[in-house]
């Protein structure tokens, strides 16, 4: 289970709250430009844009979770059980295993357009990267600094959506929580009046009640809410520090704690890592479920012309000052 969101203030900011009952390896990865992206079915490309985000690297391949590319584009796959269907090999399409779609959106687009028309020829492959790394059902929130899209392969092929809310979580399909959202457009972040019975000497006892009703548990549907509620009404005086930090915050909100949210095999979910990538600066912040200070890794510290993928183990180390 897993939360994304999009936020604009001065620069574009991209990530997630990333929800399992155990870890898969991840650290942070950059690919500089030359690293060479190989594809099942697709030619090798050895020149594209950098990225930086959360990966599995195996057989030196990272095995993307997000990732925003040097130009602002960001990407992210979630957890998409029961909805999501791949596919076999067709002809006349762009044949991309769902753990190349990543690489294969962000090496080559600058803008949310220039995917979108990419992913027109775009058929996800049902393979799996090896037979130790099975294929994980996903769907993908794709964004820049001026809109955001999801990214459906379902049974009836690849839905492509317009996502003005910026937000994306898990199950129902995307549809299914854009029209939910209607059942709280009541809900405000100002200090409510009575509309009950004005004859009636109703008033507020506490602050936030215009809010009332905004769930609160950890199941999807409540967190896309949840997320989209805080996103739209945060406040930020537009500062780097004041954006991240409330960036995290509304990833808090929406955080799975260990031992509250148990899955059908009895293990625990809980909120692996959270991330808050400046994607105009290339920027990756990140805590882990060990460690909530708040890491820094600038992509542009490194040498992007290189070949070599640059990895970054998580500092899983608890600080309390």
């Amino acid at each position: 289970m897993c939360t994304s969101f999009t936020y604009v203030n001065q620069d574009f900011y991209f990530g997630r709250n990333l929800d399992l009952d155990c870890g898969f390896g991840e650290e942070v990865v950059i690919t500089p430009r030359h690293y060479p992206f190989t594809f099942h079915h697709k030619e090798t490309i050895t020149n594209h844009y950098a990225m930086i985000g959360m990966a599995t690297v195996i057989d030196n391949t990272p095995l993307y979770a997000e990732a925003v590319n040097e130009k602002g584009l960001g990407m992210a796959g979630l957890q998409f059980s029961q909805n999501a269907v791949y596919f076999p090999y067709k002809e006349d399409q762009d044949n991309i295993a769902s753990f190349e779609i990543i690489p294969w959106i962000l090496s080559q687009c600058e803008t949310v357009h220039q995917a979108w028309q990419l992913l027109e020829h775009v058929n996800i492959l049902d393979i799996a990267f090896k037979k130790s790394v099975p294929n994980s059902p996903l769907h993908w929130i794709i964004a820049d600094k001026e809109q955001a899209i999801v990214v459906e392969s379902v049974q009836e092929g690849l839905k492509v959506y317009e996502n003005p809310i910026g937000v994306l979580t898990n199950n129902p399909p995307f549809d299914f929580h854009r029209l939910n959202l209607t059942q709280y457009l009541n809900l405000t972040k100002s200090y409510p009046e009575n509309r009950f019975d004005k004859s009636i000497d109703l008033k507020p006892y506490a602050v936030g009640m215009g809010a009332l009703g905004l769930p609160g548990d950890a199941s999807s549907v409540s967190r896309f809410v949840k997320t989209a509620f805080l996103k739209h009404n945060l406040y930020s005086d537009g500062t780097e520090s004041d954006n991240v930090q409330q960036y995290f915050r509304v990833l808090q909100q929406v955080a799975m704690v260990k031992g509250t949210v148990m899955t059908d095999k009895d293990t625990m979910d809980h909120t692996l890592y959270s991330c808050c990538i400046n994607a105009t600066k290339g920027i990756y912040y990140y805590t882990t479920h060990e460690n909530a200070a708040i890491q820094k890794i600038n992509m542009h510290d490194q040498d992007l012309n290189d070949t070599k993928l640059v990895q970054f183990a998580l500092n899983r180390q608890p600080e309390i000052f």
